[in-house]
């Protein structure tokens, strides 16, 4: 039988978007993670549409919207144009993936999910609080403090898999104050991620839609070279895997982005295959939304 990819899954139109954002501008850490959209498109040939752990085959149309022109802009000068273009497909499709580009895109791709912020809740798969201060602007290390400055109320906010070693008290502190709910990749490890993601989505309970940012740095650096934030003891990769597909099972979520995976920093094409297996979960997990029934569009406050 011919083979066929996730990559044939890409067409003009479909209940699903595809969307990048190859933000690399205003970085902590300069590289090339706009590289990011098109080495992962390429990757997703590498990819069947058949999952042996259900037996199902994908039969999902993902609608490829191509990417925001927002490379080599600082992160204030791209929010409106990724803002825009996320609002367009959350209001047209039940989830959107974006591809990113750093984390500097998690910010506007929230107010693209809906115009009222205290509405949408984030979950953030994260090894940082991205709590940096925002005196000199957006970048890739405060989109959180830059959304909750912006309105995003702390009690919205989960944060996975921080890691030691990589943050300040300050931040801790700030996240803290807040009202946002953190859990370390000690407790992600101890506990099992599915039940703290069903215990943040309990949080999250009166919100009306979800964003979740898969932050891929939040990996153990030995399973994922290609991001600069990764550190040794990260969360392992079966792990961010089981996630996502657990978090796109969730109506609530009407978009996903992946941030901060840096092809240029690859080896062997260990990051390009966990970044392609990503959207093969966020799909695997969508399509179990199914026995629900018809999926609307998940964008709030049309």
């Amino acid at each position: 039988m011919a083979w066929k990819s996730i990559a044939d899954l890409l067409s003009d139109q479909g209940e699903l978007a595809l969307l990048g954002a190859p933000m690399e501008a205003g970085s902590v850490t300069p590289g090339r993670c706009d590289l990011a959209p098109e080495t992962v498109r390429r990757a997703l040939r590498r990819f069947s549409t058949y999952d042996v752990e259900t037996g199902r085959s994908l039969d999902l149309a993902l609608a490829d919207h191509g990417d925001v022109p927002v490379q080599g802009l600082m992160p204030a000068d791209g929010f409106a144009p990724i803002r825009d273009a996320v609002s367009r497909c959350t209001g047209a499709h039940a989830l959107t993936l974006l591809i990113g580009g750093n984390n500097a895109v998690t910010r506007p791709a929230a107010h693209g999910l809906g115009p009222r912020l205290d509405a949408v809740g984030l979950i953030t798969l994260d090894a940082h609080f991205d709590m940096r201060g925002t005196e000199d602007g957006p970048m890739n290390g405060n989109p959180v403090r830059c959304l909750i400055e912006d309105g995003l109320p702390g009690r919205n906010i989960c944060q996975i898999g921080l890691a030691p070693f990589a943050n300040t008290v300050e931040m801790h502190r700030d996240a803290r104050a807040a009202g946002a709910s953190t859990w370390t990749i000690r407790q992600c490890l101890g506990q099992g991620i599915e039940a703290i993601i069903d215990e943040a989505l309990a949080r999250l309970a009166h919100v009306e839609a979800v964003i979740v940012d898969f932050d891929i740095d939040v990996i153990d650096r030995g399973q994922l070279p290609g991001a600069p934030g990764a550190r040794p003891g990260g969360m392992p990769v079966a792990m961010f895997f089981a996630a996502a597909r657990r978090l796109a099972a969730e109506p609530k979520v009407g978009l996903v982005d992946l941030t901060e995976y840096d092809p240029s920093l690859d080896v062997g094409e260990i990051s390009a295959l966990t970044a392609g297996r990503w959207v093969c979960e966020i799909l695997a997990g969508y399509d179990s939304r199914a026995c629900a029934g018809p999926a609307a569009p998940a964008g709030i406050g049309r």
